[in-house]
């Protein structure tokens, strides 16, 4: 089997730069023990962890200044985790958690490369019965709802490990799921609000997603 080609690149937020190993493209793959196949997840979604992908730097970018202080904060399904290195940089009480096998060594070796203080990781599924994470004030994410069983499976898991109080942020880059996403969270008794971001120059492509937000 070949090894993994991977990609060194810098994204940048104004006058920070996050140093991130990715995989090259979407074509590679690298399951020796079978552990993925065993999680349900396929050669071709292997790679889709390790990619930075639109609706993830749209998160990361605004985040770059929210307000975070006293916040424990969540980052669900967060793949390369760019969001969670740069809230890192900002000293914030992150914790990232991925069903994908591999993602914490990717977050591992980036927080390195950023010479970052370590960051809190689980590996969990949205519908394992007790991941041990607790509960968090804020719980972000981008990119999340890929098919229509995601929906309960997601809000189910949000529900689990929010406070009373709790700030629910996820950037949906529009695949079709997101409306009966927040008819489900409103049903828990979140407010729900969306909007488009308002500056996406930094991305090569218009991005037609949107800031889905929930309070309860």
């Amino acid at each position: 089997m070949s090894p993994l080609r991977l990609r060194y690149q810098t994204i940048e937020f104004d006058s920070v730069d996050i140093h991130i190993r990715t995989l090259r493209d979407r074509q590679q793959f690298l399951d020796t023990d079978g552990i993925a196949e065993k999680l349900g997840i396929s050669s071709a979604a292997w790679p889709l962890f390790c990619i930075v992908w639109d609706s993830g730097e749209v998160l990361a970018h605004f985040m770059f200044d929210y307000a975070i202080e006293g916040k424990r904060i969540l980052e669900v399904g967060c793949g390369i985790a760019l969001t969670s290195l740069l809230l890192n940089h900002r000293h914030a009480d992150i914790t990232a958690t991925d069903h994908h096998p591999e993602a914490q060594g990717f977050l591992e070796e980036n927080v390195r490369l950023n010479k970052g203080d370590e960051i809190p990781f689980v590996r969990t599924g949205w519908n394992d019965a007790n991941s041990g994470l607790g509960e968090f004030d804020l719980i972000i994410g981008s990119d999340l709802l890929y098919e229509r069983e995601h929906i309960e499976l997601l809000a189910g898991f949000i529900d689990q490990h929010a406070k009373p109080v709790c700030e629910v942020i996820i950037v949906d880059p529009g695949r079709g799921n997101h409306a009966g996403f927040s008819k489900k969270m409103v049903s828990l008794g979140y407010v729900h609000s969306q909007s488009r971001p308002v500056n996406v120059d930094y991305l090569a492509q218009p991005f037609k997603g949107q800031i889905l937000r929930y309070q309860s």
